[in-house]
């Protein structure tokens, strides 16, 4: 087995500026993104975690910070609901894009690697539990709800296109027999 994620001892502490550093870096990524999972990594190894981010890819983030600076980070921010979330050993997956996306990656991960609990999450500014982020996670990417979107805006328009195609077919029909009409007469 792999080493164990390390704590942060004397020699590891951050002093102030760095704190208020990575809390910066950290308000600005919460500020920026569309998704926020909350996971609880105890029991996995640096390795793992190595791989959790390269499972979930370079479009988004996967940070261990310490809850403290996590939850002034978020302050002022769409993830300030889910402050009470921010106990025991915390990992955070930030998605910018597509919010739909970090958690199906988070939640694929947590099904290869048990040890990778998911949490609550933040999706645009709306708290939900791991267990409506598991049904969120089931929906369609976006681009697919898109495209059913825009079908289905424009079944309606189709639907009365043709109709007026009709209409005015039929009136032109009727003019033409009108014409024949008087022609023969």
């Amino acid at each position: 087995m792999g080493a164990q994620v390390p704590s942060l001892g004397k020699e590891d502490r951050l002093n102030r500026q760095q704190k208020a550093q990575q809390t910066l870096d950290l308000k600005e990524k919460f500020l920026k993104a569309k998704a926020v999972v909350l996971t609880t990594y105890s029991g996995l190894t640096v390795a793992e975690i190595a791989e959790l981010r390269k499972h979930i890819g370079k479009e988004f983030h996967y940070k261990v910070i310490k809850n403290t600076l996590a939850k002034r980070a978020s302050e002022d921010t769409p993830v300030s609901v889910a402050g009470d979330y921010f106990k025991g050993p915390v990992g955070v997956a930030i998605g910018y894009d597509d919010p739909v996306a970090v958690v199906k990656k988070v939640i694929e991960f947590s099904k290869k690697n048990e040890k990778l609990k998911l949490g609550a999450g933040v999706i645009e500014g709306r708290l939900f539990q791991a267990d409506e982020l598991r049904q969120i996670a089931e929906l369609p990417p976006r681009r697919a709800l898109l495209g059913i979107l825009a079908g289905a805006m424009n079944a309606p328009l189709s639907k009365l296109a043709s109709g007026l195609m009709q209409t005015v077919g039929r009136f032109a029909n009727a003019l033409h027999a009108l014409k024949e009409k008087k022609a023969a007469a």
